[in-house]
């Protein structure tokens, strides 16, 4: 059953106000990169076709330095064990994503398609003190993307978000959104989750505590 009454409200992007914002579709982050999601590659079509039929789109991009204080090559730790730093505990990651490899490089589907209409693209993550999750805010919580005034200053107020990955910048990337004042919807047929740990499932349950609606892409409700 479609969640939305409206045409236009199931046509996802199509008010005026609405914006899809694209997490991290990053070679890094499909199948034989450093930080592969499961099928991760599997949604770029999926990625391309919202794109497409949206009226402002939105891209968000890890951006890394090789010194970033989330590797856990830079604690001597094992990759997907976690460390207390000072803005509070991080999920120590492998080496992904750094500034000018082609692991930080959108998906090729992504480069050739969606990158082309985006109207801004928000880099993330290259402060190498602290880590960055959310399209919005860094992961101390207090130091900002700019990516809310940019939507604030062109009148959008429905952030649509789908990409890689579910449990964690896309999570809380539509956390953020809602915390700052905008509806947030998650596409959940246009993400992938890393699930450590059950992570994939805490995701679900925290956007759904939040009020983030959680939708496939033809408007029907996310039955999870």
């Amino acid at each position: 059953m479609p969640l939305f009454e409206k045409a236009a409200d199931r046509e996802l992007g199509a008010r005026e106000t609405d914006v899809l914002v694209l997490i991290d579709p990053q070679n890094d982050f499909c199948p034989g990169g450093a930080l592969a999601v499961p099928g991760g590659d599997e949604i770029m079509p999926l990625l391309n076709a919202l794109a497409e039929r949206s009226r402002h789109v939105a891209l968000s991009q890890d951006w890394h330095p090789p010194s970033q204080v989330s590797f856990a090559s830079a604690h001597g730790q094992a990759p997907f064990s976690t460390k207390i730093l000072s803005y509070g505990e991080q999920v120590l990651w492998p080496d992904h994503r750094i500034q000018g490899t082609a692991g930080a490089d959108f998906h090729p589907d992504i480069e050739q398609g969606a990158a082309k209409k985006a109207e801004v693209i928000v880099r993330k993550g290259h402060n190498p003190a602290v880590d960055s999750y959310s399209a919005f805010y860094e992961n101390d919580h207090k130091t900002s993307t700019g990516l809310a005034g940019w939507l604030r200053e062109r009148g959008l107020k429905r952030c649509i978000f789908a990409g890689l990955a579910l449990d964690f910048c896309v999570r809380y990337s539509a956390e953020d959104a809602v915390a700052e004042g905008f509806e947030a919807v998650v596409v959940i047929d246009a993400t992938r989750a890393i699930d450590m740990a059950g992570s994939g499932a805490e995701a679900l349950k925290s956007l759904r505590a939040r009020g983030v609606l959680l939708i496939n892409s033809d408007g029907s409700e996310a039955n999870l």
